[in-house]
């Protein structure tokens, strides 16, 4: 009995012991593994949490650099840069609903209806938890107010911002373009681009014309600085900095006293200019009218000021040299001169009876001179400008060769200017046509239609660009350059200037006795053909073409413009070069519903050659001009066709 006690006590001891042993392995098992663990982050994840703790401590904040500046040729500034102070939310971070918000604001910092729906087109287009503008431009005592109550508004604060200014507003408007707040497709296009790192901190991205096309240059490199920051998310003081480098400098080709000049010309008539140095490609002029103050764009249009714009009959936001596309008209016989020279065609050797009228097949084809010239031959047919020796023309030259010549002069094609969204135009082939239409009869080219392509009208659709470019051309006797509006880039860290130096796109094999010929004829537009009246007394040789568009068919019928809406009446063309014999500058001005050529366009060619050749413009000269331009074309019709 005793025995089996004792070994019930001695099992019992053994089995309390094992419990214990067990407890202690168990925890000392524990202990290595919190040391193991211990010594996996303070040793081998040693540098990781480093980083981290580091993070934790210290921000990087971006700084955004300075935007470059914009200048004409002559140094005159077009766009700069300002600093003022923002009031901005971030919708995200507010204790109150935004109306709340705002309603309150209001009651320290003057915030009107137009700020309020700005702000609203702003929270539409852009992420919520970005800081958005709901007050530019605040004055020292608003800044200070807001300041002062600054603790009742999580999610508002001051900002110092550099903003945009275009001091010239509607004037050259679609050259220099305009900047807009960054939207999540211009994110998608900088992450493609690999510049998403670049534009952090920044808000604003180059929308259109230089700002657009030059983006990169003048944006510039976005630096850094390294911010040491307490557990409240306070900055208290900084590390390290590196400096961004400013956005270039860019100087362009235009004139600006030119540009100006030209807009007032065209007054609140609709219509474009550019006129080009042949020499080297660069664009002088560049005017689409009406226009639009860019400086809308800046903080954000606001809803109304976009409505106004944007359903406009004028279409303000069309850039007419760049992207409108018109049937040239008349000026079109230049090319039609030179490609028939040099294709050695029979008429161009011939004198043909001209009795005002052309009948091909069925078709009865009207010259705008009424009763015709009873005789035309090639050297008379551009001075006055006889559609009855063109249409003979076309025929014999047939469309395969006309849109094959045409081509060469990039008709019809994008001319490469540095400027975005450039428009082809349209120069019909039977190719062209087959692209175009869709049921084979509508496919089918027809023989009567290379009649009317033969002086700029049917299906001919070319953007004044092309028409400066191609007249440019001529001027420079077949040496094309391919046009451009920045002459200079300017780094302003190191003042190192980069010229941008053209080069000859292409020479085009015409004879010099060719090019003589046409330049000769059109010099005999302004010597004693449709534009002598508008070029009487010049000091200076010029070369031009008028040219009158039709807006739309007559059917046969006679033109009458007092008989049609305003917008339906023919659109007014003119190009130019001068001197005649060493161009320094060529143009082409389309004046829209205008009238004919030499009664509205030729008028404003003439200040633009007067300006740029003899370096002023005197008053009488310009109110003359003015009177000129505006006259109905009844007024002028009874000796001049177009």
């Amino acid at each position: 009995m005793a025995r089996n006690e004792l070994k019930n006590s001695l099992a019992e001891r053994y089995a309390f012991q094992l419990r214990i042993v067990t407890a202690v392995l168990f925890v000392l098992a524990l202990f290595g593994l919190l040391f193991a663990r211990f010594v996996w982050l303070q040793v081998a994840q040693h540098d990781k949490y480093q980083t981290l703790a580091e993070a934790n401590r210290i921000s990087l904040v971006p700084v955004t650099p300075a935007r470059g500046i914009i200048r004409d040729r002559n140094g005159v500034v077009l766009a700069h840069n300002f600093s003022a102070y923002t009031l901005e939310i971030t919708p995200s971070k507010t204790a109150d609903s935004l109306d709340e918000t705002i309603a309150r604001l209001s009651h320290i910092v003057d915030i009107t209806g137009k700020d309020k729906r700005r702000f609203k087109k702003l929270m539409e287009e852009t992420r919520d938890f970005e800081s958005l503008p709901i007050r530019t431009r605040l004055s020292d005592e608003e800044v200070a107010r807001f300041a002062a109550n600054s603790y009742q508004f999580p999610g508002v604060e001051i900002k110092a911002r550099l903003f945009r200014q275009y001091p010239f507003q509607e004037v050259a408007s679609h050259l220099i373009g305009y900047i807009g707040r960054i939207n999540d497709k211009d994110l998608e296009s900088l992450d493609e681009d690999g510049q998403l790192a670049n534009y952090r901190g920044t808000d604003h991205i180059g929308k259109l014309g230089v700002e657009s096309s030059y983006e990169t240059q003048l944006h510039g490199v976005t630096g850094f600085e390294e911010v040491e920051i307490d557990s409240g998310g306070r900055a208290v003081r900084t590390l390290r900095r590196t400096a961004p480098q400013p956005g270039k400098d860019l100087t362009l080709s235009i004139d600006i006293k030119l540009q100006d000049m030209v807009e007032k010309l065209f007054g609140e008539r609709r219509g474009a200019l550019v006129a080009i140095d042949p020499r080297d490609g660069g664009v002088l002029a560049f005017v689409s009218k009406p226009g639009f103050d860019p400086n809308l764009f800046v903080d954000g249009i606001d809803p109304d000021s976009w409505k106004e714009l944007n359903e406009s009959p004028d279409k303000p936001l069309l850039n007419r040299a760049l992207r409108g596309e018109y049937p040239p008209g008349s000026t079109f016989k230049p090319f039609m001169a030179i490609a028939a020279l040099e294709g050695n065609f029979p008429l161009t050797r011939q004198t043909i009876a001209d009795p005002g009228y052309f009948i091909y097949g069925n078709n009865r084809f009207r010259d705008s001179h009424k009763g015709g010239y009873g005789s035309m031959n090639f050297d008379r047919s551009l001075p006055l400008s006889s559609d009855t020796y063109y249409y003979q023309l076309a025929v014999q030259m047939g469309i395969d060769y006309i849109a094959k010549f045409m081509a060469t002069l990039d008709l019809g094609q994008l001319t490469g200017i540095d400027l975005p969204g450039e428009r082809p135009g349209v120069l019909p082939s039977p190719e062209w046509k087959k692209k175009r239409f869709k049921t084979p009869a509508q496919q089918k080219w027809y023989s009567g239609e290379t009649v009317s392509i033969g002086i700029g009208q049917g299906y001919n659709s070319y953007t004044p660009l092309q028409m400066a470019h191609g007249i440019a051309t001529i001027a420079n006797r077949g040496v094309m350059y391919r046009p451009h509006v920045v002459a200079t880039v300017v780094d302003p860290a190191s003042g190192k200037k980069t010229q941008i130096e053209p080069q000859p796109e292409r020479t085009l094999p015409w004879k010099p006795e060719n090019i003589e010929r046409v330049v000769q004829g059109m010099v005999g537009v302004t010597q004693f053909g449709t534009g002598a009246r508008t070029f009487a007394g010049a000091p200076y040789v010029a070369a031009g073409k008028t040219g009158t568009a039709q807006v739309f068919s007559l059917r046969g019928g006679k033109y009458n413009a007092k008989a049609v809406s305003e917008r339906l009446r023919d659109h007014s063309w003119f190009v130019a070069f001068a001197p005649a014999d060493k161009p320094t500058i060529a143009l082409a001005v389309i004046v829209e519903n205008g009238g004919f050529g030499a009664a509205a366009a030729a008028p404003i060619a003439r200040q633009v050659l007067d300006y740029y050749l003899l370096g002023k413009l005197p008053a009488a000269l310009t109110a003359n001009a003015s009177a000129v331009a505006s006259a109905p074309a009844a007024a002028v019709q009874e000796d001049i066709s177009d």
